[in-house]
């Protein structure tokens, strides 16, 4: 216990498991279904023999009631009663906020070995984008889509910065180019610049293509302590460390702040330098990110954001390949949201999971030469939840 004190967790937590279903249109599983599914990979993978005994707690990130009220949810999954189970909310970051609060568990000498994971069933729903915004937000004024939300930051970039629609196309042919070799994404199509400036419109500027779409799914990771880790023989050599772990939470209601600038979020921005800091690292030592990019142009605002590049330069550093699998600093090597969907509650715990693979030289899809640190990053809400992860290697 205490081990705190320095309010610091790099290198004090360890994944040494990690699952996830295939995301899509999963008519035929309910979220226990899936669930079990991702965390009984993740079981495997990190050699549990009796996971109903030996996990010693879980968070679970959901963001609808319709997936689930409580922490029961995972229990009655797996089975595995008696042990602390929490259900961690917090808009698109829940998944990774729900890792955060494990890793804090484990850090501080809590519990030994405990799991995070993440789940949304929003398929079922039927709705036509994310339910819920009629009923969030202001008293009087409604609440603008999602891709509403997002349409103001392009269109303020577009007048700030010079962008256009062509350069929020390359985030949409870079990231199904990725995605088409990803055995668990959603969408597994490459497509054109074209495709993308053809396609139907959702809120201008954003086309169909702009925009990642429904998707049912889940994602889980074990960690524990690196002590511990040692001893389990799968990945006694391999596992992966969390070097930090921040989240920055600003407005929900960005539209009613003058000051607000749309072309750059605060949250991310915060969320991105506190992780920095708390690893010893700077923006160029990341070796490949998992960004939030349910829109193009949340990707493109997340490049700057993050400190990979300076503020207005996203085009050009698209367009010059840095970006690209092959490029300085691939980003979304999975597909990203576009091409995975965005299962709300899983998509933070899916983006380690992809991390996590890489790291470990073992991804599904395309693997990034040689990386040493992995960037994950969460957006949530009218960015107004930012939770940023990087991992690395055991030292």
């Amino acid at each position: 216990m205490g081990h705190l004190r320095n309010g610091s967790i790099k290198d004090k937590v360890a994944i040494i498991g990690v699952g996830a279903t295939k995301f899509g249109e999963l008519w035929d599983k309910n979220q226990y279904d899936l669930l079990m599914e991702s965390s009984n990979e993740a079981f495997k993978d990190a050699g549990l023999k009796n996971p109903q005994e030996e996990i010693d707690a879980i968070w679970v990130g959901m963001q609808y009631g319709f997936t689930g009220f409580s922490g029961g949810t995972a229990a009655d999954a797996m089975k595995i009663y008696g042990k602390p189970a929490t259900h961690v909310e917090n808009f698109c970051a829940s998944g990774m906020d729900a890792f955060r609060n494990a890793c804090f568990s484990v850090a501080s000498g809590k519990e030994d070995i405990v799991l995070a994971c993440g789940v949304e069933k929003l398929m079922d729903e039927g709705s036509a984008g994310l339910p819920g915004f009629k009923e969030m937000g202001h008293p009087v004024l409604p609440m603008p889509s999602a891709p509403a939300m997002f349409c103001f930051a392009a269109s303020r970039s577009f007048k700030e910065y010079g962008w256009t629609k062509e350069d929020l196309a390359r985030v949409a042919v870079k990231n199904h180019d990725n995605g088409f070799y990803h055995p668990k994404a959603h969408f597994r199509k490459k497509i054109t610049i074209e495709d993308v400036m053809e396609a139907p419109m959702i809120a201008d500027p954003l086309g169909r293509y702009d925009c990642c779409a429904m998707s049912d799914g889940s994602a889980a990771l074990v960690i524990t302590t690196p002590e511990i880790a040692d001893t389990f023989t799968n990945h006694a050599k391999d596992y992966v460390t969390v070097k930090a772990n921040a989240l920055s939470v600003h407005t929900t209601f960005p539209w009613y702040k003058p000051s607000y600038s749309f072309v750059g979020f605060p949250s991310t921005q915060q969320a991105a330098q506190a992780a920095y800091n708390e690893a010893g690292i700077t923006a160029k030592d990341v070796s490949f990110a998992e960004v939030h990019d349910c829109f193009t142009i949340t990707e493109m605002v997340n490049y700057q954001d993050l400190g990979f590049i300076p503020p207005g330069t996203a085009n050009e550093w698209l367009k010059n390949g840095g970006p690209m699998f092959d490029g300085e600093k691939p980003v979304n090597i999975s597909g990203g949201l576009k091409c995975f969907g965005h299962p709300i509650g899983a998509t933070g715990c899916r983006m380690l999971y992809e991390v996590t693979r890489q790291l470990q030289h073992r991804a599904e899809g395309r693997q990034v030469k040689d990386p040493v640190y992995g960037l994950a990053h969460n957006l949530g809400g009218a960015f107004t939840v930012a939770s940023v992860t990087i991992l690395g290697h055991k030292d």
